[in-house]
């Protein structure tokens, strides 16, 4: 029996993406365990992974206790597990782990992958941050076995800059996307209808979704200034999540004039009866890695309004939605409305949407999953670094 610990900073990140895997190396016979901050009290995640690992992390990267605590509590982990691979996700869980394992990795006592959501530099980040970022991922490639990159950008950017040997550099399509679940075939119109009515729109009034955290790099703002701007008459706009910008976009709502078309629903669990209400999805981030709401967009045939980055843009085309650029709200405000004036064009969008997604289900995604799990314990040594090493 093969033992694999999956790693993220908080136990949310396993249960909104991950548990899938989870279940599926089960089902093959593995003892799949789980570590995370706050995992002990998680009872979703206890009940799913065969054994939970609690660590004392911060998402905040400077939080002293990641290099101080953290550490040898994944030791302790490693210990008793004794796990032949280890699969980290989330910055600081991977840079963390990854330092905490390096001589087990060197010794040959498992196998330590790496799954990057988005790097933290790209191509719009700050030339300070990018400078730090890439250093970190830099040193941290030494202890790294295989280096997992969801979208093209990043997978040319670790190699381009060297990050670990091209040959271990492995892009996927993202995690995956439940077709069975995400599906406008499965979605019950019932449901539809009432969300709609809870929503007070007629049948007439267009719905316009946003699914994001109210967080300074989703750009709230922008959606509600190019909404505002052409103010339709016939839409209505809502926002599913929660974030430190919550109270503050439902004030600038206020100041626009257009809170009587604007919903503010916060955390949602009918994430796909709400996108088969909506006549097109929006996402104006600045940084994504591959961005999830607009995979289960695509996947129910509601087409996609989305910031021209990384990710997002590996994900729509001018087929199946508009891309505009980041901060630009004039372009996002006629993106919006050529889509509301084209109602035939938005339509087919959405069919060809669902099309696209093909290479991301979730049944594809575990099989590469499968593959390069069998290829990571076929190493017979450890394989440091010595090409990033070499190239600094």
């Amino acid at each position: 029996m093969k033992n694999l610990l999956i790693v993220t900073t908080i136990p949310e990140t396993l249960t909104a993406f991950l548990l899938p895997f989870a279940r599926h190396f089960r089902s093959l016979g593995w003892k799949v365990d789980a570590m995370a901050c706050g995992i002990s009290t998680h009872h979703h995640c206890k009940q799913e992974f065969d054994c939970v690992w609690e660590v004392e992390w911060s998402r905040n990267p400077l939080n002293p206790r990641n290099l101080l605590v953290a550490p040898g509590q994944i030791q302790a982990a490693m210990q008793q597990g004794k796990y032949d691979l280890v699969h980290v996700h989330t910055p600081v869980a991977a840079f963390v782990t990854r330092y905490a394992l390096r001589n087990y990795r060197n010794q040959g006592r498992t196998k330590v992958i790496y799954t990057a959501h988005g790097f933290h530099f790209h191509s719009g980040g700050s030339i300070l941050k990018n400078t730090a970022f890439l250093g970190l991922e830099k040193l941290a490639g030494n202890w790294t076995d295989y280096l997992v990159t969801i979208n093209r950008e990043d997978e040319a950017a670790a190699k381009h800059y060297q990050l670990i040997s091209p040959d271990k550099v492995r892009y996927m399509p993202g995690i995956g996307v439940d077709f069975n679940y995400y599906s406008s075939h499965t979605t019950n119109d019932t449901d539809v209808e009432q969300v709609r009515r809870e929503l007070g729109l007629d049948s007439e009034t267009k719905l316009l979704l946003s699914v994001a955290e109210f967080i300074p790099r989703k750009h709230p703002q922008d959606i509600l200034r190019a909404f505002a701007s052409i103010n339709p008459i016939d839409a209505c706009l809502a926002f599913a999540g929660d974030g430190d910008l919550f109270e503050e976009m439902q004030q600038l709502a206020t100041q626009l004039g257009i809170e009587e078309k604007v919903r503010f629903l916060g955390h949602r669990n009918d994430i796909p009866t709400l996108m088969m209400a909506a006549f097109a999805t929006i996402l104006a981030s600045e940084q994504e890695g591959l961005p999830r709401s607009v995979m289960e967009s695509l996947c129910l045939e509601t087409p996609v309004i989305g910031s021209d980055i990384r990710g997002t843009r590996d994900l729509v085309s001018s087929d199946c939605g508009i891309l505009f650029p980041v901060g630009d709200i004039e372009k996002l405000a006629s993106a919006i409305k050529y889509l509301l004036n084209h109602p035939q064009s938005a339509s087919m969008m959405g069919r060809r949407g669902r099309e696209r997604m093909n290479n991301f289900d979730l049944r594809h995604i575990l099989k590469l999953h499968e593959t390069l799990y069998s290829e990571a314990l076929s190493l017979k040594s450890p394989q440091i670094n010595q090409f990033s090493t070499q190239s600094r």
